[in-house]
């Protein structure tokens, strides 16, 4: 069985909200983020405002960026 548009939704605003927790606990910025995941700096804010889904991909360049696993960006969700 899928997910409806409002799972998706509130899945990657969890997501978001925990990549932008993570980056400012360890005190980067979102161009500091993007230059470490070689993506562009609004992608990021796209991400963590949930604009965009982020792929298993980019997810796994965002945790190494952050120094953490994708398990636990994505812990609890």
């Amino acid at each position: 069985m899928g997910q409806t548009p409002e799972m998706r939704s509130k899945l990657a605003s969890a997501v978001g909200q925990r990549i932008r927790a993570i980056r400012e606990k360890r005190g980067l910025s979102q161009e500091q983020l993007a230059a470490l995941c070689d993506c562009h700096r609004t992608y990021v804010g796209m991400i963590e405002r949930a604009e965009k889904n982020i792929s298993v991909v980019v997810l796994s360049k965002f945790a190494k960026a952050l120094r953490t696993t994708m398990s636990s960006l994505l812990e609890g969700l």
